[in-house]
């Protein structure tokens, strides 16, 4: 199943089912079913049971559409996600970045699945992403893939995580890297680098959608892998290219580190780290490092980011300037 959250006139957003490019409005066909996606998910099982039998009733041509996708007004598939963490789990982008800066390989990337907590009160989907001046200092997007999760648990052991996990979406970690690399100078963060907005849709797609796809994890690891293309696009011209098969750490390994010691909810967010060029940070080293001369590039105002992934769909943010000159790099002492 395709799941979206959406609006229509002035009304807040609603969850949708969608089916063929058509968008149905899953509360008003069923009532069991909760109008928002984090309530939805908080059904766990029962939820995803209903959800099911609706699909079948739609497909078979019982009820009318409410909208349709390419019309819709799309929001974050889940616009309040109970945490929003961000994972580390590519090799190629951690050794590419170290190897930019002239610094080894940590060697404990090898030993264990990292992540951040990052603000979920910023997650937003398609449209507009606002930023103020000091943002655009050294803008970036990261082509990500991310997890919802659709049940509680604690102390899940990575062979039966994917088992937690409701959904599969496209991420873009949006970072202000002047912000994030001041903060981490003191071994904290990323903060204010991070904080403004975690771009996460168009839409979630369950699990049993992706089979197809389904491919070995990389030896050693543990869990549930798919062989999805990833590209991203600046204004038209790709930038980036990868596949969510070259996670080195699984969402299962992930999911196994986050909910050690501590309960994980129906609604939280996971993202999966930046794949291999997956950044103006890491390709703009790499040129650099080839050619002393290369041209930088960062997200300017205007600046349109597409994100695709097979499966996911496209995921399209337009970079807007704030009309503001406050600047929190000038308070510093």
């Amino acid at each position: 199943m395709k799941l979206v959250t959406y609006k229509t006139s002035d009304q807040t957003g609603k969850l949708g089912l969608l089916i063929n490019e058509q968008i149905f409005d899953v509360h008003a066909l069923d009532q069991s079913i909760p109008n928002n996606m984090l309530s939805f998910l908080q059904q766990e099982e029962m939820g995803m049971d209903r959800m099911r039998t609706l699909e079948a009733k739609i497909s078979n041509g019982q009820f009318e559409p409410d909208a349709m996708y390419a019309q819709a007004n799309l929001l974050a598939p889940i616009p309040n996600p109970t945490s929003c963490r961000d994972g580390y789990a590519f090799r190629q982008h951690v050794e590419a970045a170290r190897r930019n800066r002239k610094v080894p390989m940590i060697a404990e990337f090898d030993s264990y699945p990292i992540m951040y907590f990052t603000n979920h009160n910023a997650v937003q989907g398609p449209g507009d992403v606002w930023c103020m001046p000091d943002h655009f200092n050294k803008l970036d997007f990261e082509l990500e893939a991310a997890v919802v999760l659709g049940k509680k648990g604690r102390n899940i052991k990575a062979e039966h995580a994917d088992q937690y996990i409701a959904g599969y979406m496209i991420m873009n970690d949006m970072s202000a890297r002047t912000l994030q690399m001041e903060e981490m100078l003191l071994n904290l963060g990323p903060a204010k680098g991070k904080d403004f907005s975690t771009v996460i849709g168009p839409y979630m797609v369950t699990p049993d959608e992706l089979a197809s796809y389904k491919t070995s994890a990389k030896p050693g690891h543990v869990g549930n892998s798919y062989a999805l293309e990833m590209t991203c696009k600046v204004n038209g011209i790709e930038v980036s290219r990868g596949s969510v098969a070259d996670m080195d750490w699984t969402f299962a390994e992930i999911i196994e580190r986050c909910a050690y010691g501590v309960d994980v909810f129906a609604g939280d967010v996971i993202g999966s780290g930046t794949v291999g060029t997956g950044c103006f940070l890491e390709l703009n080293g790499t040129g650099l490092l080839n050619d002393p001369n290369y041209a930088v590039q960062w997200l300017k105002a205007n600046d349109v980011v597409e994100m695709e992934i097979t499966g996911l769909g496209k995921l399209s943010n337009t970079m807007r300037a704030v009309d503001s000159d406050f600047s929190i790099l000038a308070l510093k002492k």
